[in-house]
């Protein structure tokens, strides 16, 4: 779980990638030649932050978005959401700005957020929820395993895989919009018709904790159900772990792909967490486990 802490460490709210991209390109360079086979990268000018993997002659891409959740300095330390984190009070806050390192603890003034810090930062500076990384026997408990997990799954996925694309996609937290290019890249050069959605979803009254691997069928967006019965079959035969879920909210970069004109089937596929959006996520080992399987076991299938 090196890597996973790692990725977890990293400052990268939506909008400011950049360090989290640059530390997967290294990582695909200095790990691929142990790879089954050798991707193609695509990064760089009219990429953005974002990154493509081509293996083989693929048929099924993987999306993995890279950023978190955070906090946008405003004026006088008030602080601004990136997206839905918790703002509990006297959860502790990092970052950077041209002055210097930023630790302070969340407050609550008159109804607005701010950050708790000797002197005033830079307006714009971006914050995050301090790293503080958990792996006990049973489950693995952090900040941003929304979604660095998907991105952890995604590379355990490439080292084993002989067809497929993975993205690694920005700004999912914060309403999206690289999927829609990232989408036109892949349909218009590789012919690309099937997404897995690598992603993290939610422990809730009817999906549980050490039970698999989660299949929505369903939250804000909905996915053509031909594509996720063919997925439920793969799965069924195989014997994997997983559970179904169906929620009327939240979304993915499945929801971009759903709005693009572009006719890429698409469904979301996770391990389940509680405490969601906060310091505290938490996801049991084996939900994990199920999910680098099925996903190797559907990058072959489909």
């Amino acid at each position: 779980m090196k890597i996973l802490k790692e990725l977890c460490s990293i400052h990268a709210p939506s909008g400011e990638e950049n360090q989290i991209s640059k530390y997967i390109i290294n990582y695909i360079n200095k790990n691929m030649n142990t790879w089954k086979t050798r991707p193609t990268l695509y990064y760089g000018k009219g990429f953005q932050d974002c990154i493509v993997l081509c293996f083989g002659v693929p048929r099924t891409a993987i999306y993995a978005h890279m950023d978190s959740i955070g906090f946008t300095v405003k004026y006088n330390n008030e602080i601004i959401k990136i997206g839905g984190p918790v703002t509990d009070e006297n959860i502790l806050l990092v970052g950077n700005d041209s002055i210097g390192q930023i630790e302070g603890k969340l407050i609550k003034k008159d109804k607005k957020l701010f950050v708790d810090f000797k002197r005033i930062i830079e307006r714009g500076t971006s914050l995050t929820f301090k790293p503080n990384f958990r792996d006990t026997s049973n489950h693995i408990q952090s900040c941003y395993l929304d979604n660095r997990l998907g991105v952890w799954n995604a590379l355990k996925v490439a080292e084993t895989l002989e067809n497929g694309i993975i993205v690694f996609s920005s700004w999912e937290e914060h309403g999206g919009g690289s999927v829609g290019y990232l989408t036109n890249f892949i349909f218009n050069k590789f012919n690309i018709y099937n997404a897995l959605i690598s992603d993290i979803t939610w422990i809730t009254k009817g999906i549980q904790e050490n039970k698999g691997v989660v299949i929505s069928l369903r939250d804000s967006g909905i996915p053509r159900k031909e594509f996720i019965n063919r997925i439920i079959s793969i799965t069924k035969e195989s014997g994997i772990k997983y559970q179904l879920e169906v929620e009327d909210s939240g979304g993915s970069d499945g929801n971009e792909i759903q709005k693009s004109p572009y006719p890429i089937d698409w469904c979301f596929i996770g391990a389940a967490e509680t405490n969601v959006h906060s310091p505290d996520e938490k996801v049991h080992k084996e939900d994990i486990n199920s999910m680098v399987s099925l996903y190797k076991l559907l990058m072959y299938k489909l």
